[in-house]
């Protein structure tokens, strides 16, 4: 069976019954944590892979990494049924699997913006505005960070799209247009 889908059979239903008690959007936050703390300590990873680390242990690394107490206990029973059907394992590929079923769902788009340099601030409210007009009436969680080698210029991704202003890019254009013409 495709493991990709097992993952998203998980988020789905944690998405539906999140929707049912109201706090799908508290929900997308803490998963949101957990993906940050796997992503920042690849240890966590090889910890749920480990079979020598019981099941129990690795529920509570989880609802700890996700910083889910006492206020999230859709989370901690969600966790719970992992760890009964084994699939604590997953935990990874069903917090990403949530997050992008949130988004998809309340019309949220993922914008990150990179620069040859730091952008001035009415540069950067303007282009904002124009990738807002650009995404019909959805939101956008806004990044942005600085990449020298771009040379000059900027990248904009929104989600699967990708926009490159850079010269870096057209100077590599430049180069296959002058190669193909030998």
């Amino acid at each position: 069976m495709d493991q990709g889908l097992i993952p998203r059979r998980y988020a789905k239903a944690l998405y539906r019954a999140a929707v049912d008690k109201g706090c799908q959007q508290e929900l997308y936050a803490k998963m949101q944590l957990l993906g940050d703390a796997f992503a920042a300590e690849p240890k966590l990873g090889e910890t749920m892979r480990n079979p020598f680390v019981a099941d129990a242990d690795k529920a509570q690394l989880i609802l700890a990494a996700a910083q889910a107490g006492d206020k999230t206990p859709l989370l901690a029973d969600f966790v719970k049924l992992l760890e009964q059907n084994g699939r604590i394992g997953m935990v990874r590929d069903i917090a990403a699997a949530y997050c992008l079923i949130y988004r998809k769902e309340s019309n949220i788009y993922r914008v990150e913006v990179v620069s040859a340099a730091a952008m001035d601030p009415a540069q950067e409210e303007r282009l904002k505005q124009l990738i807002l007009s650009h995404l019909r009436g959805g939101s956008m969680e806004y990044t942005s960070r600085i990449d020298s080698s771009l040379i000059g210029g900027f990248v904009v991704n929104i989600d699967n799209e990708r926009l490159d202003a850079s010269v870096k890019n057209e100077l590599k254009q430049l180069r296959l247009k002058l190669l193909s013409n030998k």
